[in-house]
């Protein structure tokens, strides 16, 4: 007992009982608050699929299927991932009001907590792209330049050089971005809406996407209004020259033909 008292006394025993206390803490910490965090969010998981499979068996399944297999009316939609539901019911594109060549967007009769909880149902079927964070698709501080020659490059064919929308075949179209939230050219980029192809990471990276959300933001600003006219679709600074060059030499030409025609006519005569 005496041996007992005297390291009781001993100047490090304080701190002794301080470090055990603290790892007793640290231990029982480790073992319970993360377990009870866990199954925190995966009950509000499992809440969020089983709202979104009530949303979808009346909005979606008679096209897609009870299990979104698919149909003969509908794709499939195993493997699609949040960020598609997030993009086509957030633009009102789905529920389609009726088939045809393309979906058009009108507004959506979805809330937002409703379409997070769709998307739950539908990624919980197959894995996919999530939905994006606003870190991820914000133009702020991206390379303007750099997103104006991959939006040339991999998006201009179809969409036209700033973003105003053109026509395809057979009644399809691809559709104007000059007002469309960053987050659905994100989304779009990610999973290749209708006609559009898929652009994963591997294709164009975070911050690719990033730079050409920020160029369409910039050529589609109020700022960038033409000075001279008409955008004539934004084919560049010199397009109401060209407009002008094409029409009048084809009107001086058309002009002269007419005389060396009235000309040779005259002589005939």
């Amino acid at each position: 007992m005496k041996k007992l008292s005297a390291r009781r006394r001993h100047p490090l025993a304080a701190v002794v009982v301080l470090l055990l206390a603290l790892a007793a803490t640290g231990g029982l910490y480790t073992a319970f608050a993360p377990a009870d965090k866990a199954q925190a969010e995966t009950s509000a998981q499992s809440l969020a699929i089983d709202e979104g499979k009530k949303l979808y068996a009346v909005g979606c399944a008679s096209c897609h299927g009870t299990g979104g297999q698919g149909t003969t009316d509908g794709p499939s939609l195993v493997g699609v991932g949040a960020a598609a539901v997030d993009f086509q019911v957030g633009t009102g594109r789905m529920p389609a009001q009726q088939p045809g060549a393309q979906v058009p967007d009108k507004k959506n009769i979805y809330s937002q907590a409703e379409i997070d909880q769709l998307a739950a149902f539908v990624a919980s079927l197959g894995a996919g792209p999530a939905v994006p964070t606003e870190e991820q698709y914000d133009p702020k501080g991206a390379d303007i330049a750099a997103g104006g020659e991959l939006f040339r490059t991999n998006c201009a064919q179809c969409h036209n050089f700033t973003g105003k929308g053109g026509a395809l075949t057979e009644g399809k179209y691809a559709p104007p971005l000059d007002d469309v939230d960053p987050k659905y050219i994100y989304e779009a980029m990610l999973h290749g809406p209708q006609n559009m192809p898929v652009f994963p990471d591997t294709t164009l990276t975070e911050k690719n996407k990033k730079d050409i959300i920020a160029y369409l933001d910039t050529v589609n600003s109020d700022d960038s209004e033409s000075p001279g006219g008409m955008e004539l679709g934004g084919l560049g600074p010199v397009s109401e020259g060209l407009f002008g060059w094409i029409f009048g030499l084809g009107g001086l030409i058309a002009v002269a033909v007419w005389v060396a025609a009235r000309t040779a006519k005259a002589k005939k005569s």
